[in-house]
């Protein structure tokens, strides 16, 4: 009787942890289109987190700390989630793949495999009613921030993603996707404690790097990432008629990286440049010209001619 009870109470935490073994449960559980409100539970909790500034106060570090992780997982998941994951715009050894998608596994913004697979669906059905996350045919808050908390979008569908599923480190990653954004939050109280004890001139604590190392600059981060999904495909200009309504926008490019010239992205999908014209910013793109300078990448596919030579759309 007590295996059974404590088997009962362990596994609501295997589910957190273990995708396969939540995927098989969802399997069998019927409405596709239902939104797990529960499972939405530590993505309030960031955003509420976010209030503990109140209580903790701020310092120096960690909001340096806030942008740092800031700028480190988004580079993550534009240069590797998005750009060499989902398209295979340019190669990169093993190790750095793997270093990239841990760092992108660190953002909460799930697996590695799950995020590439839902993104090569979403370019191949933009904007109609089989694109998970589509303005155009949803709500905005729903394109926004809710479409990854239905029963349906939850599992990996492998069948997109056949040449990432010989990476077993990838597989892991992707089934065990809470495990390093815990190991981050919980890192980060133990350098804030370490850090009141042996620097107490710097003002900080544990919880007060969890508020901006974690919460503050996670939230942020998942945001500007989702306002690809959401307000790119309605704010902004479009030079090239392409299937669906995505759309340039100079502000979105610069909190994502580059990330918000969608449009270009969207008629040209596999060039590892998104910014297309020299006053495009587009940081990721930079970052990863200098990587190739070291070997770290290569093979980048650049810019076609036929978006060069594209005459600019006037809407």
């Amino acid at each position: 009787m007590s295996q059974v009870s404590s088997a009962g109470w362990f596994e609501p935490v295997l589910k957190f942890f273990d995708n396969d073994r939540r995927s098989a449960l969802l399997a069998t559980a019927g409405e596709p289109d239902r939104i797990e409100w529960l499972r939405l539970t530590p993505f309030f909790l960031m955003h509420l987190g976010c209030l503990g500034l109140i209580w903790t106060g701020t310092s120096w570090f960690a909001v340096t700390l806030c942008v740092v992780l800031y700028a480190l997982r988004m580079f993550a998941i534009t240069a590797f989630y998005h750009r060499l994951f989902s398209h295979r715009s340019y190669q990169a050894p093993r190790w750095v793949m793997f270093a990239g998608a841990l760092l992108g596994n660190a953002s909460a913004q799930r697996g590695p495999l799950w995020w590439a697979a839902h993104h090569r669906k979403h370019h191949r059905f933009s904007d109609t009613e089989e694109d998970a996350h589509s303005p155009v045919c949803n709500s905005f808050l729903y394109s926004h921030m809710l479409w990854f908390a239905t029963r349906k979008h939850f599992p990996t569908d492998t069948s997109q993603i056949p040449d990432l599923m010989k990476y077993p480190e990838l597989r892991w990653l992707d089934r065990y996707d809470a495990v390093v954004p815990v190991l981050l939050l919980l890192g980060l109280y133990g350098l804030g404690e370490l850090l009141a004890a042996t620097a107490p001139s710097l003002g900080t604590s544990g919880l007060q790097l969890v508020v901006w190392g974690f919460c503050i600059s996670t939230t942020l981060l998942f945001h500007a990432t989702a306002t690809v999904n959401s307000l790119a495909h309605r704010m902004g200009r479009r030079r090239f008629q392409t299937k669906d309504d995505s759309r340039n926008s100079l502000l979105i490019a610069l909190i994502t990286f580059g990330e918000g010239w969608h449009n270009n992205h969207h008629y040209a999908p596999g060039c590892v440049r998104q910014g297309f014209r020299w006053w495009e910013i587009d940081m990721s793109f930079y970052a990863l010209k200098v990587m190739s300078w070291f070997g770290m990448v290569g093979k980048m596919n650049p810019v076609p001619e036929r978006a060069r030579s594209n005459a600019p759309n006037p809407s």
